[in-house]
């Protein structure tokens, strides 16, 4: 089988040190197999984008030589076929409508969804907003990353019918995450350890549409000084693309990859082969880190 991977960066700002790591990190993977590295823009959510995030980050993509493989796919253009997918678990009575408060569900001992409307029979209406949550018919009770290890999931969260389409009707991250790598054919997912709570949900949706799931493997998140994981959100700075080859070996040494002693000899591209060569993901720490520099 080819090995293809993939970075699936929001375009909800420019491209920081912490996402610079997960791109390096994924291409580094597929390349050093000898495989595609594919480039999809998760871009589900309008209200958290920014106008022009997008082409930025493709475009600083290709000024640090980390070029993709095949056309960038915009999730956007895909809700069509989402829906549709959707509305056959529903007929299916595999998925249904949720008219649960996030306030409800807060005042649970648990704080984790009980699954309460999973035999109410919802419909909506016109003047109604209700999610659509999956009837969890595959809970999955350990994984292996690997990176991290084995993980268990506890009970009450391997259990919970998660959310499948927000109340708002945008569709849920780990829904379309499944159809796109499955459609895809990404066989390694190389992406941060945030993400790595939510990678459960994501197996028991290939279970239960009887895909084969790639293999996981999730990168120490990069941490400000404040050991807040680096993010749009907690406004990190952009990474600076006037020293690439700087840029390439920050990124690399956090990886836990080796650096050459010759590498300020070396131009862009020499270094980038020289990293795929080289690249060892057993090395790369298991814990997150902080960004010491102030420069990112």
């Amino acid at each position: 089988m080819n090995n293809v991977g993939r970075f699936a960066p929001s375009p909800s700002g420019e491209l920081h040190f912490g996402s610079f790591v997960t791109a390096l990190g994924s291409y580094l993977q597929a390349k050093s197999k000898q495989g595609q590295w594919l480039v999809r823009i998760e871009d589900l959510d309008p209200p958290r984008e920014v106008v022009g995030a997008a082409d930025n980050i493709l475009f600083t993509l290709d000024k640090l030589g980390l070029h993709w493989d095949q056309d960038v796919v915009y999730q956007s253009s895909r809700l069509a076929h989402y829906e549709e997918i959707l509305n056959l678990l529903i007929r299916q009575q595999v998925a249904y409508y949720c008219d649960c408060s996030r306030q409800r569900i807060q005042q649970l001992p648990t704080h984790i969804y009980d699954n309460y409307c999973q035999n109410r029979q919802l419909t909506p209406n016109s003047t109604q907003s209700m999610a659509v949550r999956l009837k969890q018919t595959f809970p999955i009770c350990c994984f292996i990353d690997n990176i991290c290890q084995r993980q268990r999931v506890s009970q009450s969260e391997r259990l919970e019918d998660f959310v499948i389409r927000r109340r708002d009707g945008l569709f849920a991250y780990n829904f379309a995450v499944v159809i796109d790598d499955h459609e895809q054919g990404i066989t390694e997912v190389v992406r941060g350890a945030d993400l790595l709570p939510v990678t459960a949900k994501q197996l028991s949706l290939y279970h239960l549409f009887n895909w084969h799931p790639p293999s996981y493997y999730h990168l120490p998140l990069v941490l400000n000084q404040h050991k807040d994981k680096l993010s749009k959100q907690n406004h990190a700075q952009a990474i600076n693309i006037n020293n690439i080859k700087q840029l390439i070996v920050d990124g690399l040494q956090f990886l836990g990859q080796v650096i050459p002693t010759d590498w300020q000899d070396a131009n862009r591209e020499q270094l980038l082969q020289w990293a795929i060569t080289h690249w060892n993901i057993h090395c790369v720490p298991k814990n997150d880190q902080i960004l010491l520099s102030t420069d990112e």
